[in-house]
């Protein structure tokens, strides 16, 4: 079962990185996160994430945080 699936929580930074035309290189470049780190957190595996890593990728895509990490509808538990 993904990460997601459990937190019910997405991250959207593989779509606000084409929104900006920027590669997760350029972005572990500017915010000093390995490649593997972002990668994980891009395809919803991350477990946990620093504050500031959260505000230095923020930072760096200018947006606001309720626009990288959204909440996802999780299905009602079974009786």
């Amino acid at each position: 079962m993904p990460d997601t699936e459990l937190s019910g929580v997405h991250c959207r930074l593989d779509e606000l990185l084409t929104e900006r035309g920027m590669t997760l290189t350029r972005l572990s470049e500017l915010v000093g996160v390995s490649l593997v780190n972002l990668s994980v957190l891009k395809n919803d595996r991350a477990r946990a994430i620093r504050f500031s890593t959260l505000t230095a990728i923020c930072r760096a895509l200018r947006c606001d945080i309720g626009e990288l990490l959204v909440v996802t509808p999780t299905p009602e538990a079974q009786p």
